[in-house]
């Protein structure tokens, strides 16, 4: 394999073997970026030279013997929202002030302290709000699988960027399925851990951060670091001594739920409910209990959920200075306006929805080890769309399968299923119980070995 295509746990035991040092890697990866970067332009404050000059810090490290910490020399890249040090951190809208970020936020100052070297931000849609690359600030992202795709929202960048090649680790956040969605949609692993796992600053409820990367281990790999403490984070876990070297989990005995039909949100296609159950099989054929689960919510949840956040964005619009909110994408403020004139009763009935989901996503899951579902119920659509219905008045069906267990702060983890007949990947997930963090992944790595679906190679820069 080439530099650009290894996991970091094969980086660092490069690293170590003196097989290759952080520098040959670091070259490897930026002119990855440079060879696929006009065609899907994932990335924003690209800094090669800064880089390079800390993987030869990292080299001299190396070669004393004496890494810094567990990810040393290792690629990452770091999505728009989260502040930076000396950075602007324009949260993907052209509305937004650039001034430099005072200092890092946890995930990123955990991933500096661990070695990682941070050689890019990535790209997102205005306020995070859209599950597309479509933004007011950057140029339109793209999926590496099919150009005329988007790569999916709103860790646009970061899943573009993982099935591009762009190293082994991609920091992204996720509050309806902003890790997940990409992930599921580039053929990538994507892990929203528990609520208040990985501390993030600012928190809010649903809010976190996590890897989207190539494979499991690497997941697990990185949620070592960003799941260390900082006070910043209010509402983070206690932290806990956990040890994320994640082995596959015994499938033998293990109830498993199947849900197809989630209750809110669009059906999943044909194709997507093929692959899901197919990989249902999977887990069967290796001695799981697999058992059908019935619509756990409702289309009110949904609908409620959405005025309370188009309420909240059209107030955070108002508030912008004059001439900004004009800057913002026609859809967002489209999106928000449609806010005007709901009552306090309406907007405080859909905040409430936040607790109902939770209830009911816990309550759903309680009987099951696991759940398994689509991911998202299309495969990747068009790239200049905000989203897959492209109207403000419906911008959602595409979360119906990820919304809830943001609000019930449960893990889950997207994984690749498979294709449809176009190519596109199809993404399974699958949701924990609360905190339930390494069993998630082991269960996902699990899958990773028991997986009967046919992968693709992935994708190249086009010639």
């Amino acid at each position: 394999m080439k530099l650009h295509e290894l996991s970091a746990t094969a980086l660092l035991e490069g690293y170590r073997r003196r097989a290759f040092s952080p520098v040959e890697a670091m070259r490897a990866v930026i002119a990855r970026v440079e060879a696929f970067e006009p065609h899907i332009r994932a990335t924003y404050l690209l800094a090669p030279e800064r880089a390079l000059a800390e993987a030869e810090a990292s080299a001299a490290r190396w070669a004393q013997g004496r890494p810094i910490g567990p990810l040393d020399g290792v690629p990452v890249t770091i999505k728009d929202n989260i502040a930076t040090c000396g950075e602007p951190k324009p949260l993907g809208a052209a509305s937004t002030d650039l001034s430099p970020a005072p200092e890092d936020a946890p995930p990123a100052a955990r991933l500096r302290e661990a070695g990682a070297i941070p050689f890019s931000k990535t790209t997102m849609p205005d306020y995070g709000m859209l599950s597309s690359g479509l933004s007011s600030f950057h140029p339109l992202a793209r999926n590496p699988w099919d150009l005329s795709k988007g790569p999916g929202g709103s860790s646009a960048g970061a899943g573009a960027a993982g099935a591009a090649g762009y190293g082994p680790l991609h920091l992204g956040t996720d509050i309806g399925g902003s890790i997940r969605l990409p992930a599921g949609w580039c053929g990538l692993v994507g892990l929203k851990p528990s609520a208040g796992r990985a501390p993030i600053d600012p928190p809010y409820p649903g809010r976190a951060a996590g890897p989207i990367t190539r494979s499991v281990d690497d997941a697990a790999l990185m949620m070592a670091t960003l799941s260390l403490p900082d006070a910043r984070d209010y509402t983070s876990l206690p932290p806990e001594r956990l040890d994320w070297r994640v082995a596959p989990a015994p499938l033998k005995g293990l109830r498993i739920g199947l849900c197809l039909n989630i209750g809110c949100g669009a059906a999943p296609t044909a194709e997507v409910r093929d692959a899901v159950v197919h990989a249902a099989r999977d887990f069967e054929g290796a001695g799981a209990t697999v058992e059908p689960v019935g619509r756990l919510f409702s289309q009110d949840l949904l609908d409620g959920l959405d005025l309370f956040w188009r309420t909240r964005t059209k107030i955070d619009l108002d508030a912008l200075a004059p001439g900004a909110r004009e800057k913002v994408l026609p859809f967002i403020r489209a999106w928000a306006d449609s806010a005007a004139g709901a009552s306090g009763e309406a907007v405080f009935a859909g905040f409430s929805r936040m607790q109902e989901f939770a209830q009911k996503a816990v309550a759903a899951t309680l009987p099951y080890d696991f759940l398994l579902t689509p991911t998202a119920p299309i495969t990747a659509f068009w790239a200049e769309l905000a989203s897959p219905s492209d109207d403000p008045l419906n911008p959602f069906p595409h979360i119906g399968f990820t919304v809830a267990f943001n609000m019930s702060g449960q893990p889950a983890i997207s994984i690749n299923a498979g294709f449809d007949a176009g190519g596109l990947p199809i993404g399974l997930q699958i949701v924990g119980r609360r905190f339930d963090d390494l069993g998630v992944l082991r269960i996902a790595r699990a899958y990773e070995e028991i997986r009967s679906a046919p992968m693709r190679p992935w994708p190249e820069p086009p010639r």
